[in-house]
């Protein structure tokens, strides 16, 4: 009789069932959680990086996580990446990098070599180590006789050092919805870090779905048009994504700190249950799939590597004694969508104080980490919106069960965990919902005249829902039955977030239009909030 291994053991109790992975199944999961090799032990042999006869860096480069004293580099090897096998043999290459004061490589700081193993799609990751806090550095790679484009990142603050931090909080950018011109500003922003809120890829066939791009440049293969569904999948829709030139330039400006939503695995997917009728363990496969290509693509570091279908994103990072960042996961921890998930009207299922969002350990870790905080400023980057968010004023109303008012016990621990720490300064941030929102946090929603514990910008997206509109048409309905929604705005973009010891400065950035290049962007609105006085006020220009 077969021996599962115990990552598959555990995923089949976690769902509930106790019926046994085929063999087959049980293979394919304990390949991902295969270790990244250590330099040379692949199985693999090495290519001589002459042989490279194209560009293998048509992926662009990215730095994220910044500490104080280092910075993650990534790059990903694709000569051509719109094939399946990206244009490199199953051979192990090796990659060399540097990181300089300079953008011209003049005063070089660090350098090495990386091996980029086909098991992990070619994909390179360095963690530099022994840089000085609070500054800028540029990288580069090469292999052979190819350089990569330069790229700019920066490190943290000094701990517990005094400063300031700007950052831009990105979201939900669908390919098929329109040109990525929000990243071409983003990319000229002068900013310290961009915040990622999920959404980076859509699952959904890139033509099947009517997009409005077009293809001049290239014909998309038709391996483009299925859902993603297999590893194969997801790292071409990767390649596809991260070739557009706007992202390419927003990463190679600035570090990134990312976190998912649904669309990098399924639509509305919660924990290890699937939006569709697919069995358990059968959705598992698709999200073990799902996390390894994420992490594979994003500059994510070694401790966030997936291990099966289970990857531990939520981390936290500081940021002088300005900010601490506590990067929430919302999607591999959360209880299934309560009445069958869409908007609906709550009621005690939705209620259930036994529902979680975030899962007990990672609530747990978040309120700690509250506790041990000694920053200004609490910042919770994660996926969907966390403020009561009401369709109508009116005693039947519905609410999104697939944001926070559908586990409103788990926001309650969340806000109640705040309060206990001694939090004055909680700022939340979240995408999803295609629009830009501003809130004020209540202790008692349902009293608008309770005390307003934080904010919560929700950034809209870079794409997704197209065009959009400056008023959507449920505009004066929305602000009337949610009297803490201080700003509403239905145009894609991005938000601005500066954060110093007394204030929060936050501009709603928007673009006149996606579905067509060259879109202009405009400051929608400015909102201030002080250090120690929760609530949003109107900034003038």
């Amino acid at each position: 009789m077969a021996t599962h291994p115990p990552e598959l053991r555990a995923a089949a109790q976690h769902v509930g069932r106790r019926r046994l992975l085929t063999v087959a199944a049980a293979a394919a999961t304990l390949a991902f959680t295969t270790h990244l090799p250590a330099r040379g032990a692949s199985a693999a042999p090495e290519l001589d990086a002459r042989r490279i006869t194209k560009d293998p860096f048509t992926l662009g480069v990215a730095s994220g996580d910044p500490r104080p004293d280092s910075v993650l580099l990534w790059t990903r090897l694709a000569p051509s990446p719109y094939d399946l096998d990206s244009g490199l043999p199953e051979e192990r290459v090796e990659v060399q990098w540097e990181v300089a004061y300079d953008e011209w490589f003049a005063l070089v700081v660090q350098s090495g070599s990386v091996t980029a193993h086909p098991e992990f799609d070619h994909s390179v990751r360095v963690e530099v180590g022994g840089l000085l806090p609070g500054r800028s550095y540029y990288y580069r790679f090469r292999t052979g006789t190819w350089i990569s484009p330069a790229g700019r990142t920066r490190t943290a603050p000094m701990t517990g050092g005094p400063g300031s931090l700007t950052f831009a909080a990105v979201s939900c950018q669908a390919y098929f919805d329109g040109y990525y011109t929000a990243f071409k500003y983003v990319a000229e922003e002068d900013v310290d870090l961009v915040v990622h809120l999920g959404d980076y890829i859509y699952e959904y066939g890139v033509n099947a779905v009517g997009g409005v791009r077009e293809y001049t440049d290239v014909r998309l293969p038709a391996h483009f048009d299925r859902e993603t569904v297999t590893l194969e999948d997801y790292r071409l829709r990767y390649a596809l994504y991260k070739t557009d030139p706007d992202l390419r330039a927003a990463h190679a400006a600035h570090p990134f700190v990312v976190t998912w939503d649904d669309h990098e695995t399924e639509n509305n997917y919660a924990g290890a249950i699937p939006e569709n009728t697919v069995p358990p363990e059968e959705f598992l496969l698709r999200r073990a799939a799902a996390y390894r290509a994420y992490w594979e693509n994003q500059p994510l570091r070694v401790p966030q590597q997936p291990q099966g279908a289970d990857m531990q994103l939520y981390r936290r990072l500081t940021f002088g004694s300005v900010a601490q960042f506590d990067i929430l996961d919302t999607r591999q921890y959360r209880s299934d969508q309560a009445y069958g998930d869409g908007w609906q009207t709550p009621g005690p299922e939705s209620a259930d104080p036994a529902r979680t969002m975030t899962g007990d350990a990672q609530e747990r870790w978040l309120i700690d980490g509250w506790r041990a905080s000694d920053a200004v400023w609490n910042v919770v980057p994660q996926q969907v919106v966390f403020a009561q968010r009401r369709n109508a004023a009116t005693a039947d109303h519905k609410v999104s069960m697939d944001a926070w008012d559908g586990y409103s016990a788990s926001r309650e621990r969340i806000l109640d965990g705040a309060a206990a720490a001694g939090v004055d300064n909680l700022m939340v941030l979240s995408g999803d919902a295609h629009v830009g929102y501003a809130f004020d946090l209540k202790a008692d929603f349902d009293d608008p005249a309770s005390r307003t514990v934080g904010t919560e910008i929700a950034t809209t997206s870079v794409t997704s829902g197209r065009d959009g509109v400056a008023k959507p048409s449920n505009w004066d309905l929305m602000m009337q039955a949610n009297p803490h929604m201080r700003f509403y705005n239905g145009l894609r973009g991005y938000s601005v977030i500066s954060l110093s010891s007394t204030q929060a400065d936050i501009d709603f950035k928007t673009v006149s239009v996606v579905t067509a290049p060259g879109g202009t962007l405009s400051t929608a609105a400015s909102f201030v909030t002080e250090a120690g006085s929760p609530g949003l006020t109107p900034r003038s220009a």
